[in-house]
């Protein structure tokens, strides 16, 4: 069968929902008829040595499906949405080159935005303006960069807390490396919508009908992060000196909290033990935030394929849906 005939497979949907399980279903069933690869969507995954807080598939689920976009950044650097089309591009056309089929898989709902709509045609980042900038906020504060982007783009500052730092920043590098403000870049696309890989019909969306079974396995799935080792983790993160909360790595849901939860010990007499009630709090808190916003960002997908991934068939489902789209008998 040729695989570049057929279309991208994408599935979608908000953490704990089972995407992995059922993108695994899926790769197994589809392999005895052609090749699966997987390209991870999931802008947490592309870091290195963020395994726990991440639920980075386990080495058996990565030996099982190659995948791809996944440990392909220090947590030192960002990863953008811009950078995430192009490389999602790229891999598609590879992978439908060796005869295999692209399966899209994860719940950054930016990225999948990005790949089937299109991106502005923003400047890439650029370390030195950063790094200028970075300086000038040690000096004055945020607050006061905040009301230097209201003078040069009032509609992106409108919208951007006083204390949204990366945010800010980001809008400030913008207009010195361009000239233009941030909020001029939403009026054109560098990639139409007619060239993304993933077509009418091919994104399937895992979401719950109950939302208090997604959030029993939120709390659940923290709790085993927990378990884990998440707090030796993000500890040793910590050690490395070079990193710190404001970085879009460490912003990462868990890592944020975990980290704010080191913090507070560390301002506490010394043997002062970890608060792990606190961090559980703001943890599974945060977490079942980030699950609203992804459901959110769904049913602004028209084009989805949605699947109650509350239903105890819901992989069955799932795995029956894309026979169908790619008009495989069952």
């Amino acid at each position: 069968m040729n695989a570049s005939a057929l279309p991208c497979i994408a599935i979608a949907g908000p953490t704990a929902s089972g995407k992995t399980a059922g993108a695994l279903a899926v790769a197994a069933v589809l392999a005895k008829r052609l090749p699966v690869e997987i390209i991870s969507v999931d802008s947490a995954l592309v870091y290195r040595s963020m395994d726990i807080g991440t639920a980075k598939p386990s080495l058996a689920e990565l030996s099982a499906v190659p995948h791809h976009l996944i440990d392909i950044r220090d947590p030192l650097h960002a990863y953008s949405a811009a950078e995430f089309v192009q490389d999602a591009t790229r891999l598609v056309a590879d992978i439908r080159a060796r005869g295999a089929l692209p399966l899209l898989v994860g719940g950054t709902m930016l990225y999948f935005k990005a790949l089937i709509d299109g991106i502005d045609a923003m400047p890439a980042a650029d370390p030195a303006v950063r790094a200028q900038i970075e300086a000038r906020a040690f000096d004055v504060g945020w607050q006061a960069l905040h009301a230097e982007l209201a003078l040069v783009d009032p509609v992106t500052a409108a919208r951007l807390a006083p204390a949204d730092s990366q945010r800010i920043q980001r809008a400030l590098e913008v207009w010195q490396l361009s000239g233009q403000p941030l909020s001029s870049f939403h009026t054109t696309k560098t990639i139409a919508s007619s060239a993304s890989p993933i077509r009418a019909g091919a994104l399937f969306s895992l979401e719950p009908q109950d939302r208090a079974w997604l959030h029993a396995r939120i709390a659940l799935r923290f709790d085993a992060m927990l378990q884990a080792g998440l707090v030796d983790e993000v500890r040793g993160l910590r050690a490395r000196g070079d990193l710190h909360p404001d970085l879009p790595s460490m912003r990462c849901v868990g890592y944020r909290q975990t980290w704010e939860a080191l913090e507070l010990q560390a301002s506490q007499p010394a043997g002062t033990p970890l608060n792990l009630g606190w961090l559980r709090e703001r943890g599974v808190a945060a977490t079942r935030q980030l699950a609203k916003r992804q459901i959110t960002w769904l049913r602004s997908m028209p084009q989805r394929h949605q699947i109650a991934c509350d239903a105890p068939n819901a992989t069955a489902q799932l795995v029956q849906a894309v026979l169908q789209r790619l008009e495989m008998p069952t």
